[in-house]
């Protein structure tokens, strides 16, 4: 009987998630993504004005969607 109480106080407290935990993991996860994605966007180099075009609307983008994380 004593050992069965020792056990039970040797086994650890569940410790509850938080209900945020998850979306707040999501946020980072997609906060990092769209930084990747930011810092490939930059490293292109293009001397075509369509593409150049094309490069700027898509950091915009990005740039948009990461200040709506934030």
């Amino acid at each position: 009987m004593e050992e069965q109480v020792s056990d039970k106080q040797a086994e650890p407290e569940h410790t509850e998630v938080k209900p945020n935990a998850a979306a707040e993991a999501a946020r980072t996860r997609q906060r990092q993504e769209l930084e990747l994605q930011r810092e490939r966007v930059l490293d292109e180099r293009t001397s075509s004005p369509h593409r150049r075009a094309a490069l700027e609307a898509a950091l915009a983008d990005i740039e948009a969607r990461l200040s709506s994380i934030s």
